[in-house]
């Protein structure tokens, strides 16, 4: 188990540009199974989570070629299928919760796919349900193993059908699409995500010969096609990571500018920090974070009540970065309630920030109140585990506010969704230094 020790109370300064978009990467890696011919992808992170769905792609026959940094060609023309049903695609695929977006390009092309109940982080359940309703609604046929937690979904001939989704899941809603691009006739979508990884992917299989239309919407129409070629793509930046960097510039005071964010792509997430308080500047395709001498203030609602910060599906807040709000609005000025909505277990990281002397009210499982402490008494340092990718990074940014010196470890988590963090950090100043593991 890894370990970072930080020096808290540094100020950083310089310029950070964030990785390629990790829950992008999880879509489009797996939609390289639905052609023969050779796929481009740019800009792929170098992280965990990434990097063990290329090692399942290549044991799963396809060729992986690594063109530079974050560049990679991928070539699914002799597939080994069987590697699905032997004990080590069992294990491999139990590891990597984006293992079940293989399913719906293995359906959608060979009219089998199959996944064994998959891992990820700790943070409440996230069901698959959408995903093989979908399927079924395609005219798949669903079996589950309860012995060995397997699943399973075949089809001699998918067609085309109207849907309504019964919840807008990003990961479910791509699994569908690239299923329904090879069914016969045309399916409608509706409650589709409409998430910009979600409509990259759709624009990308659309270069690929797909007929997608009512991208950017929540009402998908697919018209099926008999196959798909090659194609060249790039991938955005990591929303989430640069949200990361606008808490990290707050908390520490810090003039940052975040590279080439893709500003069109980012929907709430500028605005939510400046209700916050937080200065938020646009530079061309860059965001400048000055730094905030004076601190920051919360606002409240017009009527004077407490602002609330919960997620919603796009164009709304994303979940993944509540735990950042959390953890900013300890030395804000004012207070915040934070409604986690999606996931139970996510704001069960505030004990820690307690322990570091925030003031925080965890009201139930889904919402906490933050009472902001205007910098006036600085968090303390402590030692912590890391229990999953946001909350960890959230924990990250109090430490390099805190006094003192921290330690986190299960540093893991956070390699699973942040590329040579360290390495990062260090760049602009801050004192952190990676431990060997036990």
């Amino acid at each position: 188990m890894g370990t970072f020790k930080i020096e808290g109370g540094h100020q950083l300064k310089g310029s950070i540009k964030p990785q390629g978009a990790k829950n992008e990467a999880l879509q489009i890696l797996c939609a390289v199974l639905l052609t023969p011919e050779t796929v481009i992808i740019n800009n792929i992170p170098d992280i965990i989570d990434v990097n063990k769905l290329i090692a399942l792609l290549k044991k799963l026959g396809v060729k992986v070629k690594k063109l530079g940094k974050g560049s990679y060609s991928f070539k699914a023309d002799e597939l080994n299928l069987k590697y699905l049903e032997s004990a080590e695609f069992k294990e491999d695929g139990r590891g990597l919760r984006g293992s079940i977006m293989i399913v719906g390009p293995l359906l959608g092309r060979f009219g089998k796919g199959y996944i064994p109940k998959p891992g990820g982080d700790k943070i409440g359940r996230r069901r698959l349900d959408t995903h093989f309703e979908g399927f079924i609604n395609l005219g798949a046929k669903f079996r589950y193993n309860r012995e060995d937690y397997f699943y399973g979904v075949e089809a001699e001939e998918l067609k085309g059908t109207y849907m309504l989704l019964d919840e807008a899941s990003v990961t479910g809603t791509a699994n569908i699409v690239m299923a329904a691009v090879l069914a016969k006739g045309q399916t409608t979508i509706y409650n589709a995500a409409c998430e910009p990884y979600l409509q990259q992917l759709c624009k990308m299989l659309n270069r690929m010969g797909a007929k997608i239309s009512g991208i950017g919407s929540n009402m998908l129409v697919i018209d099926g096609v008999d196959s798909l070629g090659g194609t060249e793509h790039k991938m955005l930046p990591d929303m989430i990571e640069i949200g990361s960097w606008i808490g990290l510039a707050a908390m520490t005071k810090s003039e940052l500018t975040i590279k080439d964010v893709s500003w069109d792509d980012l929907g709430q997430i500028p605005n939510v920090f400046r209700k916050l308080g937080i200065t938020v500047e646009q530079q061309g395709d860059d965001i400048h974070i000055p730094a905030h001498k004076d601190g920051y203030q919360i606002q409240n609602y017009i009527d004077g009540s407490i602002l609330t910060i919960s997620d919603a599906p796009w164009p709304g807040f994303t979940p993944d970065l509540l735990s950042i709000v959390l953890v900013i609005a300890t030395q804000a000025r004012g207070e915040v309630l934070i409604h986690q909505k999606m996931f139970e277990s996510r704001l069960f990281f505030v004990d820690k920030l307690i322990d570091m002397g925030a003031k925080i009210i965890l009201c139930d499982p889904h919402r906490a109140t933050v009472i902001g402490h205007d910098f006036k008494s600085q968090l303390k340092a402590t030692t912590m585990t890391s229990p999953d990718i946001r909350a960890g990074i959230s924990l990250l940014i109090a430490a390099l506010s805190a006094k003192g010196t921290s330690i986190i470890h299960n540093i893991e988590q956070i390699d699973r969704g942040y590329e040579n963090i360290d390495e990062r950090l260090r760049a602009i100043g801050a004192n952190i230094e990676r431990l060997p593991g036990n």
